[in-house]
C-alpha cells in the first residue's frame, strides 16, 4: 500500500469505529479491542514491516500522518498504535538468530499486537535504565520486574521488554526481550484509571521468573540501551507529537464548529459572529497547529535524511509538542466556556488527553535536560 491508501485506510478506521466509541470508551476506561482488530483488518499493524513480511514498507512520513489521523478520533487508540509500531520496529531489528519472522508475519496480517514494557518504578521517567536483572540459566534467561506504564497491559500478544544484562555493571547496559501474552509468570498488576488517555489500558505489569529463550532474546547483552535511542526513541517521540497534532486538529474543529452554532439569541447572531476575542483566540490555535504539523514534517525530513542535528530534532518534537497541545486544547476550553466544562463536547475529554504527553517518559523536563546538554556539547548519558 502507498501513502495515500494507508491515510484514507486510518480515516475510514477513525470515522466509522474510532469516534463513535471514544466518548464511552473514555468514560469506562475501556480498552477496543474493535479498534484493534479494525487497523488490523486495514492492513496498518504492519505500515512500517518490510514487504517480504507481508508489510507496507512505508516509512516515518505515514507513520506519523496515520497517528495524527487516529488520534483526531481516538488519542487513546492513536496510542497504543504508536506503541506498537515501536515495539514491532524493535522486533523487526532483532540480532540475529532471533526467531522472530513468524510474528512479523502474524503482524503484518493484521492478528498480533505488541507493545514495549520498557519503564519500572524504580528509574521512574528514565525508561532507558531498568533496574530489574536477567539472570543466566540453562533455558536462556530469567527476568523478574515491575513494569509500569505498559500500554495494552493484558491485550497485546507480545511485549517487548527491557532488562539490565547478567552482567551488567551500568544502567544502560541492558538487553530487549520478546515476551509472549501467555508466558508463565507475566500478569497485569492493577488496573489503569488515569485523568487522560483513559482507554489505552496502560497498566503496571509483573514479571515472575519469566524464562525467555535464547530465540526471544532481541539484542545482544548490553545492546538494548541502543535500540531504545536508534529505534525506539525517533519513532516514539514523533509519534508522541502526531498524537499532539491530531488533538490539536480535533480541538480547532470542535471550537469552530461550536462558535458557529452556539448563538445569542437576542442579538442574532453565533459567538463567533460576535465576539471578535473568540475569533482571535480560534485564530492562536489554527497558527500553534499548523506550527505543530510543520515541526513534524521537519522531523520527518530528519529522520528520512538523517543528517547531524536529527537527534536534536527528534528530543525537541515530544517536548514542544506536548505544551501546543496543552496550550491549543486549554484554549479551546476557554473558547467554549461552559459547553466544554460541562462535556457537552468533545473538548474536555481533548483537554485531558493532552496532559498525559506532558507526564510520558521521556516526560518533558527530561527532554529539555536532554535539549540543552546536546546545545552545549555536553554528553547526554
Amino acid at each position: 500500500m502507498n501513502h495515500d491508501t494507508v491515510v484514507a485506510n486510518a480515516k475510514d478506521v477513525a470515522d466509522r469505529v474510532l469516534a463513535p466509541a471514544a466518548r464511552q470508551s473514555d468514560r469506562e476506561g475501556r480498552f477496543s479491542s474493535e479498534a484493534v482488530a479494525a487497523l488490523g483488518a486495514a492492513r496498518l499493524l504492519g505500515l512500517m514491516l518490510p514487504e517480504e513480511v507481508g508489510g507496507s514498507g512505508l516509512g516515518p512520513r505515514s507513520f506519523a500522518a496515520v497517528v495524527a489521523t487516529l488520534a483526531e478520533a481516538d488519542a487513546s487508540v492513536a496510542m497504543v498504535y504508536l506503541m506498537h509500531v515501536s515495539a514491532t520496529a524493535t522486533i523487526a531489528a532483532a540480532r540475529p538468530g532471533a526467531a522472530v519472522a513468524p510474528i512479523l508475519k502474524d503482524i503484518a496480517a493484521g492478528r498480533h499486537l505488541s507493545t514495549l514494557a520498557f519503564s519500572e518504578a524504580g528509574s521512574r521517567s528514565h525508561f532507558w535504565a531498568p533496574v530489574s536483572r536477567a539472570r543466566r540459566n540453562a533455558a536462556g534467561a530469567r527476568i523478574s520486574a515491575k513494569k509500569s506504564w505498559v500500554t495494552s497491559a493484558g491485550h497485546a500478544q507480545s511485549y517487548v521488554v527491557s532488562s539490565l544484562a547478567p552482567e551488567a555493571t551500568d544502567p544502560t547496559q541492558s538487553t530487549l526481550y520478546l515476551l509472549q501474552k501467555d508466558a508463565p509468570g507475566l500478569s497485569v498488576a492493577g488496573p489503569w484509571d488515569g485523568l487522560g488517555l483513559r482507554a489505552n489500558a496502560s497498566a503496571p505489569m509483573t514479571l515472575e521468573g519469566c524464562e525467555v529463550a535464547p530465540e526471544h532474546q532481541l539484542t545482544e547483552d548490553g545492546g538494548g540501551f541502543p535500540a531504545m535511542l536508534q529505534v525506539v526513541l525517533p519513532l516514539f517521540n514523533l509519534g508522541t507529537a502526531a498524537v499532539a497534532l491530531g488533538l490539536c486538529r480535533a480541538a480547532v474543529a470542535a471550537t469552530a464548529a461550536h462558535l458557529k452554532t452556539a448563538r445569542f439569541e437576542h442579538l442574532g447572531q453565533s459567538l463567533g459572529e460576535s465576539l471578535p476575542t473568540l475569533r482571535a483566540q480560534l485564530a492562536t490555535m489554527q497558527i500553534d497547529t499548523d506550527g505543530l504539523a510543520a515541526r513534524i514534517d521537519d522531523v520527518v525530513d530528519h529522520l528520512e535524511r538523517p543528517r547531524e542535528t536529527t537527534m536534536l530534532r527528534v528530543l525537541e518534537s515530544k517536548a514542544a509538542a506536548g505544551d501546543v497541545a496543552i496550550n491549543v486544547t486549554s484554549a479551546a476550553m476557554r473558547a467554549c466556556g461552559g459547553a466544554a466544562f460541562s462535556k457537552q463536547t468533545n473538548i474536555e475529554r481533548l483537554f485531558r488527553d493532552a496532559h498525559a504527553g506532558a507526564v510520558m517518559a521521556p516526560t518533558g523536563d527530561v527532554l529539555r535536560e536532554f535539549i540543552g546538554k546536546a546545545v552545549l556539547g555536553i554528553p547526554l548519558f
